[in-house]
């Protein structure tokens, strides 16, 4: 059976996007150019790989079965391509990242613009969630990811910081009427921010000192998912709603300015900071090659 790869590539993206115009958006295609690509992929299988209506667009049982083995073929095929950009001078393509929401605002600022200015022909391309996905049946060369949540047949390379920490807030109107808490137990009588995951796990409070480990989970008057929506969060500090606590470098800023207060310093956990992780099965892509070398003269 002859099957272009395009409409390969073009029923992986509608079914990753799930949808024709966000598919388009994530591939560079048209909407009505990925829609007619799957049509003829449809036709020449035989089978329905979309359920489409005039909201969505979800992969059928067969669909799924295509894009979970589609997903890695498809990458290794572009890595086999890619082998031939080892013979430019200067390294070209698309690197695709997958990184956590916190990593995108506070350790990637600092390494993409001097990227793209040493490799001005290579894209980078970043997609920035908090759910915990295969980087390669995602279709992106490497993540970022911390310490304990790295796979173990990856390979991590250490990446911005290497020390972080969490850090508890509030603002000072808040701290004056409701008082300034001494031991993080106090924050159970508390107003405070919370978050979670896209998994709809709450996020724990951890605090240590001296060899004591506290966790809370605090009742919170405002929940946000984490990530995505935790500006609300930190402005609902800001106008004294309740206690925060988020990474430090997050709220370095609104400690500067006076818009919030540390608490509980020196209770607040310190962790290891991210790292950039791929697969060492395969042959490494131009772009991603070009980024692991990057990273490591940047140390």
């Amino acid at each position: 059976m002859d099957i272009d790869l395009n409409d390969l590539k073009a029923f992986v993206a509608v079914a990753r996007a799930k949808g024709f115009r966000d598919g388009a958006r994530a591939s560079g295609y048209s909407a009505s150019g990925l829609s007619e690509s799957v049509r003829r992929l449809e036709t020449q299988l035989g089978v329905r790989l979309l359920h489409r209506t005039t909201r969505s667009v979800i992969a059928t049982e067969a669909g799924q079965r295509l894009l979970e083995r589609l997903g890695p073929a498809l990458s290794e095929v572009e890595a086999a391509i890619d082998v031939v950009n080892g013979f430019r001078d200067t390294p070209t393509g698309t690197l695709r990242l997958n990184v956590p929401v916190n990593a995108a605002r506070l350790v990637l600022p600092a390494i993409i613009p001097p990227f793209l200015a040493a490799y001005p022909e290579i894209q980078v391309d970043v997609i920035a969630e908090d759910s915990f996905v295969d980087i390669i049946a995602a279709g992106c060369d490497a993540g970022v990811r911390y310490e304990e949540r790295l796979e173990q047949d990856m390979i991590a390379l250490p990446l911005g910081p290497r020390s972080q920490r969490f850090a508890a807030a509030a603002s000072p109107a808040y701290l004056a009427r409701h008082g300034r808490p001494a031991h993080p137990q106090e924050l159970l009588n508390h107003a405070c921010l919370r978050s979670r995951f896209s998994s709809g796990a709450m996020t724990t409070w951890e605090f240590e000192r001296d060899g004591e480990l506290v966790r809370l989970d605090p009742p919170g008057r405002l929940i946000v998912q984490a990530g995505s929506a935790i500006e609300l969060a930190i402005d609902a500090a800001i106008a004294g709603t309740g206690v925060i606590y988020l990474f430090e470098d997050w709220l370095r800023p609104h400690f500067d300015s006076g818009a919030l207060e540390p608490i509980l310093e020196p209770w607040w956990p310190r962790f290891t900071g991210p790292f950039l992780y791929y697969s060492g099965r395969r042959l490494l892509p131009a772009p991603l090659r070009a980024f692991v070398d990057f990273i490591k003269s940047s140390r």
